[in-house]
């Protein structure tokens, strides 16, 4: 562990990312009858691991309390994962398993699954990008029936799962405990989400659900949300990326308000929720324990975005609102001044591409003039090159109230370039008050060689992610 510049500890073993040798397997498997107490051992981002498991797999029965093992990106073969599938057995104690981005698992996942007993004690099971395939996702089916106490399900970014995601939602009713389902990007179809809707009637204690970038799914809501509204426990909804259409927005409209626990909610990059004359975002204000909404490049229109303004009065606990790549906000920020004064908790304000004019810039320094958004952390105003060098400069000018301000982003469209004006002594002023700065983009604003200088003095102790073109 000293060589690896890591700290030993009895029940750890992380070596994570440490450009392990198939050598340093083996003398790791040599280790392990020295280490009875071992809970967890995490080999993430070793490539070399790869071909090498089995040295470390005959040694696993000396550290029977094993609670978790992630091998992500370790480059697993089908050897491997018949020699880790082998290991289960001496392992009774294992919760936790990730094999995420090893994509070599794909087609072979039976060799693994085949070998779980009935009453195994896994309750986190990672298979992120793998490349499974329709046979892997029934093999992921009949473990459902062995593992009854899975609490976290992530199959996402695995594109020919969905093909078997009605027999994988058939069995979801023997994981009854399950708290988290990913499914992003998993090729789900309409009639993929039918089966889930089904299976969703059994998973009362869902915490969070991630279907996004599944963009077949367009069109079924409709048929597929008679079971979403129970989840009473559902903190987490992410549909981003689904295509829904204008049907599935007024079928929505109806279900997520009824959702009572919810406080993260993601439906960026659906043109129809804003389009749609169905009052979804203004019923929002049913769900005052909402804490992040993102509606990001959903096609606002000004109406639906007043009835959002509208309903974030009600919504006290905001600590994240995405507005990014809504044209109508430009110009109809002051909509939100009534919500951005109550917002008491928000932290991430994202206002990427909306065209925004000098009155939206001036609007948000008045509120810090009048001691609000003093919790903001994230601030993005990138991508709005209609600000004139007036409206900057306003800004930059109250920007040293932001105490709390770790991330800024002022940075200009890929196609742009504009010279800095008057206002960048305003910035490089306002920076050095900003005890708590990490982030800071610029990039395609045009620097003189004084102004580059400012800037890296500003940052000459290296403590800070500065990004400007040269």
């Amino acid at each position: 562990m000293q060589k690896l510049g890591k700290k030993p500890n009895s029940k750890n073993l992380d070596l994570n990312n440490c450009a392990l040798s198939a050598a340093d397997v083996t003398e790791l498997a040599s280790l392990l009858p020295f280490l009875p107490e071992l809970e967890e051992i995490n080999l993430s981002w070793n490539g070399y691991v790869g071909g090498t498991l089995k040295a470390l797999t005959v040694h696993l029965h000396h550290v029977n309390l094993l609670k978790v093992l992630r091998l992500n990106n370790c480059r697993l073969t089908a050897e491997d994962v018949t020699s880790l599938g082998e290991a289960f057995e001496i392992v009774p104690q294992l919760e936790e398993l990730d094999l995420s981005w090893n994509s070599n698992i794909g087609g072979k996942l039976s060799l693994l699954t085949k070998k779980l007993q009935k009453g195994c004690k896994i309750k986190l099971l990672k298979i992120t990008d793998c490349n499974l395939t329709a046979k892997d996702g029934e093999s992921l089916a009949e473990i459902l029936n062995v593992i009854p106490n899975l609490e976290v399900l992530d199959l996402s970014i695995n594109k020919h799962i969905g093909c078997s995601m009605k027999v994988i939602a058939q069995d979801l009713k023997n994981v009854p405990g399950l708290k988290e389902l990913n499914l992003h990007m998993c090729g789900l179809k309409q009639d993929s989400l039918q089966g889930l809707d089904s299976a969703l009637q059994h998973l009362a204690e869902l915490r969070k659900l991630d279907i996004s970038c599944n963009k077949e799914i367009g069109g079924g809501f409709k048929d597929s949300t008679a079971h979403l509204a129970s989840l009473k426990s559902l903190e987490v909804l992410d549909l981003h990326q689904c295509c829904v259409t204008e049907e599935d927005v007024t079928v929505l409209s109806q279900v997520i308000p009824l959702l009572s626990s919810l406080q993260e909610l993601n439906l960026s990059s659906n043109k129809n929720v804003g389009v749609s004359s169905d009052p979804l975002l203004g019923r929002l204000r049913f769900l005052p324990k909402l804490k992040s909404v993102a509606i990001s490049n959903c096609g606002l229109r000004e109406e639906s975005f007043s009835s959002l303004a509208e309903a974030a009065l009600h919504l006290p606990e905001l600590e994240i609102l995405d507005l990014s790549w809504n044209k109508c906000v430009g110009g109809n920020l002051k909509l939100l001044l009534g919500a951005l004064k109550l917002a008491t908790e928000i932290q991430v304000l994202r206002l990427s591409s909306c065209n925004l004019v000098a009155e939206d810039l001036a609007l948000l320094t008045l509120l810090t003039q009048d001691g609000h958004l003093a919790t903001l952390r994230k601030l993005d105003l990138s991508y709005n090159d209609n600000i004139s060098d007036e409206g900057w400069v306003i800004f930059c000018q109250g920007l040293a109230v932001f105490k709390e301000l770790s991330e800024l982003d002022v940075s200009l469209r890929p196609s742009s370039c504009r010279d800095c004006g008057m206002w960048f002594s305003e910035l490089v002023a306002a920076l050095t008050k900003l005890p708590v700065l990490a982030e800071l983009g610029m990039q395609r604003w045009v620097l003189s060689e004084s102004q580059r200088k400012q800037l890296e003095n500003f940052n000459q102790d290296n403590k800070r992610n500065i990004r400007f073109d040269f």
